[in-house]
């Protein structure tokens, strides 16, 4: 005989957190706690009971090839001891979702096979003690055994598998099945887009980490999509005293400058030959290029002070990033590469909770999951900000 799952009638009084009469609990330790979930045998095998009435079908919205984004009707996954099943309320469209959109790939990364896109993930637990939690869903699922993981670098893990990258599927479906333990609980406060919008607020945070502004720096932020303007806002969290950032288009410099950017100027500008040395004598102390453009990437070495920090967190389009040697080598510049981010949501949600961090304004659009299509043609388009679905 096959596994089994079986379902409690919506309304039903039960308490799933209560032994009954032939049950047995298994424990993981996650992010939620200590999560008990009732088993039931079915030819020896245990599995978690789900709670409430789940639908046995769902939409997903899946990646044949470029632009090619199909809605199809596919099984609801079915969650082990170990992983929770979430339903999906909110995905937010990263420029990396767009590389694999308009190019179906992204870096040196191909597409393979099918695969549903979305990493920036906020969503609902279905069944189990913690049915109806709302959670953040951290997207990357490292190994936590290689070296690495051990030296407390799991976003570098060789083998991390990550939603909607390679041969892992994302959130841009009705449901999802996903590690307990990569499960961040949501206060209250947040909402739905707010949860997704952790993901790129995290990514901003190791950016922030890796740059090691210091109180009182000043900072150049290259590039004012959402991980920018996000980057900006972190940046005069953590004591930055002057902030300038480059933007090109219009609507992001304004935005920039509304969330507390002192000077924003466009591309053109900020290459002059003088101009770094008429608004910030020497350099900033950091810079953080946020575009995935070599121009971005020489004006972020040209903005350094000597001695200064210069993080890489965009994604350039072809794999390749080429800049003057000798710019960077005459500074002395101390170059960083961005991956994602480590551990860092509960600091997001810090930050969102305490209104510290503005979230809420960069999402400017948002459309059905069946819709997931016209949504990523949206935000190719780079006419707003943010682009959420669901």
């Amino acid at each position: 005989m096959g596994l089994r799952y079986p379902r409690i009638a919506t309304g039903t009084s039960r308490n799933p957190d209560r032994p009954r009469p032939g049950f047995r609990f298994a424990s993981t330790t996650g992010i939620l706690g200590a999560m008990q979930f009732p088993l039931v045998a079915d030819g020896g095998a245990d599995v978690p009971l789900l709670a409430g009435s789940i639908a046995e079908r769902m939409l997903v919205a899946r990646l044949h090839g470029v632009s090619d984004l199909r809605i199809v009707d596919e099984p609801v996954p079915v969650p082990t001891a170990a992983t929770s099943l979430v339903r999906v309320t909110a995905v937010g469209l990263c420029g990396s979702d767009l590389h694999w959109y308009t190019e179906a790939g992204i870096g040196d990364a191909r597409l393979e096979q099918p695969l549903v896109l979305g990493h920036e993930i906020a969503g609902v637990v279905e069944g189990g003690p913690h049915h109806g939690q709302r959670v953040a869903v951290d997207p990357a699922i490292p190994c936590e055994a290689c070296e690495t993981c051990a030296e407390g670098h799991p976003h570098l893990c060789p083998t991390v598998r990550f939603a909607g990258h390679g041969r892992t599927d994302g959130a841009l479906r009705e449901y999802l099945t996903w590690p307990s333990r990569l499960l961040h609980p949501l206060p209250d406060q947040l909402s739905d887009a707010d949860g997704a919008m952790l993901e790129p607020l995290g990514v901003a945070i190791h950016a922030l980490d890796l740059g090691r502004a210091r109180v009182g720096a000043t900072v150049a932020v290259v590039g004012c999509g959402p991980i920018g303007l996000l980057l900006l806002q972190a940046a005069r969290v953590a004591g930055a005293t002057r902030i300038i950032a480059i933007e090109p288009l219009g609507h992001r410099a304004e935005a920039a400058r509304r969330l507390g950017a002192d000077l924003v100027v466009t591309p053109e500008e900020a290459d002059r030959s003088t101009f770094w040395g008429e608004v910030a004598g020497r350099g900033v102390d950091v810079a953080f290029e946020v575009a995935g453009t070599d121009g971005a990437v020489r004006t972020a070495l040209a903005a350094a002070r000597p001695g200064g920090r210069v993080v890489l967190v965009g994604i350039p389009d072809d794999d390749q990033t080429a800049f003057p040697a000798a710019l960077a080598r005459r500074k002395g510049l101390t170059i960083a590469v961005a991956r994602r981010m480590n551990r860092v949501y509960p600091r997001a949600i810090r930050l969102v909770q305490r209104g510290l961090v503005d979230v809420a304004s960069l999402v400017t659009a948002r459309y059905p999951l069946k819709r997931a299509a016209a949504a990523c043609a949206d935000a190719a388009t780079r006419s707003g900000i943010k682009v959420i679905v669901g």
